[in-house]
This record gives C-alpha cells, structure tokens and sequence, in this order.
C-alpha cells in the first residue's frame, strides 16, 4: 500500500523516532511503513491520521480495484 506519510512526516519537521513516540511505536515500524515494507494495522493508520489532522485517504493509498459497483452489492 503507497502512502504519504514520508512527505507529511517531513513538512512537519518530525523524525522518524519523533513520529513513532507520537504513535507509539518504534522508529523502524515508521520506517518499514514509508518504505511500503509493511501495511500498519487499521489502528495505527488511524493514529496516524488523526495526528497529521488529515483524512486516511490523504495518508495511505491502497492499490485496490474495486470489481463490483455499488449498485452490485445488494445482489
């Protein structure tokens, strides 16, 4: 999953330990999720965008295809 977080982590003057007080998590956990290495639980993504004060859309961006519509899923 692509995410943004290297780019807010960096506007806002943060290091990556700084970050992960922050969150609590580790450094290397911040590191492995901006280097798409590893996907954070819905938990910390959560932490994390309620930090930047931003959507989680605006954070992390799934490379999923949707293969129904809406319209699909009641049938």
């Amino acid at each position: 999953m692509d995410n943004s977080l290297t780019e807010y982590r960096e506007a806002s003057g943060l290091s990556q330990r700084a970050l992960a007080e922050h969150v609590a998590v580790t450094r290397q956990t911040i590191n492995a999720v901006e280097g798409n290495r590893y996907d954070p639980s819905v938990e910390l993504v959560f932490k994390l965008a309620a930090f930047f004060e931003v959507p989680v859309e605006d954070l992390f961006h799934p490379d999923v295809e949707l293969e129904r519509t809406v319209s699909e899923i009641g049938d």
